[in-house]
């Protein structure tokens, strides 16, 4: 299973970020005494009684912001609260229940997950009795917590795993391999429609030249060689300052809600123009939500003895540079070739997402890795990593522990991540990579090496992009 989500929601300025950094441990969100500083999301690794979590704040829920980005914040907010597994719900003990607070716990209230209504600034037990007003908010258990005095930090952890889902025994039996989601994304008349119409042999989405002619996202199920599929097909997407409708506006964010449904992502590009900014924009929105993804090449019958493969393969590659694990596939949707090898493909991406490698694989990966090009030097000294164990997959999640997180530069980080995605199995597929410091009663050594000193070409090595 993938990395569960805790997320942090509540109206503006009620502690949110300080109640972050405080089960953190360390200082990740900016704290202010002004409603609007969090804006995006920020999240954080966390790891209590051998459990791992992603934790994650929010924005204020109901701001104005000054800098007119107050759709942005709920876009962000909204992602967040959709793909969590559970909620903290953050009040503000002192103030006392709000209208806002009750404008944010309606919000909450149809969502199929687990929601803790946090009682915050409850500094001493006296503010404890002032949490009852917000039992009228429905949501049960209140939890008195207090950044400033460090109130029921443990009390909350142990509420937060106890509620975590459970961890799957064994990802890896094929009769529990579940159904694959594919999304397909592109700009506008690139040949989503037509080929989710050959995939399914029916004329089950509306097929026109006329660009945009697909409003909203549709799921559609078919089987292949006895696998069952979900193909998402998504609205056509072009530049923000080009879209004047709503239903643009709408459209372009139905598409995003479907690449984080998918377990892959097709890309669509059409071969007789140049990639676009919005065929960029969604590569970074896909490669940020770590989505296994193939670069399509719709149409290719139309390019057939005027450009060979290799030049548009070196031209997708230098031009979508963080993104050069993908493959990529040339199809002809209309006709329908390549189609199955494609969704072949893409079923191997869905395989290697979900592959767990046992630790101690991966920690003699780790220690081949360092002994070949050990980490620079930092501070006039070499960082230590000590060993690394996977927590997730879709995507695979790795975690290092190291003696300083922020010595190992990101170039480097890369060089192992290439390391690890040649070796292991995960060469098509985006690698979410955590660094965290070990704790002393920690005193695991998986990765040790003996220093080696630094060779001219060992710098190199680890400043190349994987």
């Amino acid at each position: 299973m993938a990395v569960p989500k805790v997320v942090i929601v509540g109206r503006p300025n009620v502690g949110k970020s300080s109640l972050f950094n405080w089960l953190a441990g360390i200082r990740v969100a900016i704290v202010e005494d002004r409603p609007g500083v969090t804006r995006d999301r920020v999240s954080y690794l966390m790891e209590h009684d051998d459990r791992f979590f992603e934790m994650i704040d929010t924005g204020g829920m109901g701001i104005v912001d000054e800098d007119d980005l107050t759709q942005h914040i709920e876009d962000q907010i909204n992602t967040a609260v959709h793909s969590a597994d559970i909620i903290l719900f953050v009040v503000d003990v002192k103030e006392g229940l709000t209208t806002l607070d009750e404008e944010v716990g309606s919000r909450l209230r149809n969502l199929d997950v687990p929601v803790l209504c946090l009682a915050n600034k409850a500094d001493a037990e006296k503010h404890d009795d002032l949490a009852a007003d917000f039992y009228r908010l429905g949501r049960g258990k209140i939890v008195p917590v207090s950044t400033k005095e460090n109130r029921n930090r443990g009390v909350l952890l142990n509420l937060i795993v106890d509620r975590l889902p459970a961890e799957e025994a064994d990802e890896e039996h094929a009769g529990d391999e579940p159904e694959m989601k594919v999304a397909i994304v592109g700009r506008r008349n690139v040949g989503k429609s037509t080929f989710v119409n050959t995939l399914t042999q029916t004329k089950r989405m509306i097929v026109s030249e006329i660009p945009g002619t697909t409003r909203d996202s549709v799921d559609v199920r078919f089987e292949l060689d006895g696998k069952a599929f979900v193909a998402i097909d998504t609205p056509g997407l072009r530049r923000k300052a080009s879209r004047g409708a709503s239903i643009d506006f709408y459209g372009a964010h139905r598409a995003e809600r479907s690449v984080r449904r998918a377990d892959v992502v097709l890309l669509f590009l059409d071969p007789t123009q140049r990639v676009s900014k919005v065929d960029k924009q969604l590569c970074d929105y896909i490669s940020k939500e770590y989505k296994p993804c193939i670069f399509v090449v719709n149409k290719w019958d139309l390019m057939v003895g005027s450009m060979p493969t290799e030049k548009w393969v070196r031209y997708l590659y230098d031009t979508f540079r963080t993104m050069r694990y993908a493959p990529i596939a040339f199809i002809t949707g209309e006709t329908g070739k390549n189609v199955k090898a494609l969704l072949n493909h893409s079923q191997n991406l869905f395989k290697q997402s979900r592959l767990r490698v046992p630790t101690g694989q991966l920690n003699r990966l780790l220690r081949d890795a360092v002994s070949r090009n050990p980490p620079p030097m930092y501070q006039n000294r070499r960082p230590k990593i000590y060993y690394g164990t996977q927590v997730g997959i879709q995507p695979p999640t790795i975690v290092l522990f190291c003696n300083e997180p922020a010595a190992i530069p990101r170039p480097y980080q890369r060089y192992l991540l290439g390391a690890v995605r040649d070796q292991l199995h995960f060469e098509e597929v985006p690698i979410k990579l955590y660094l965290r410091k070990r704790q002393q009663s920690d005193q695991r050594d998986d990765v040790a090496v003996e220093d080696e000193p630094q060779t001219e070409g060992t710098t190199k090595e680890a400043s190349a992009e994987s």
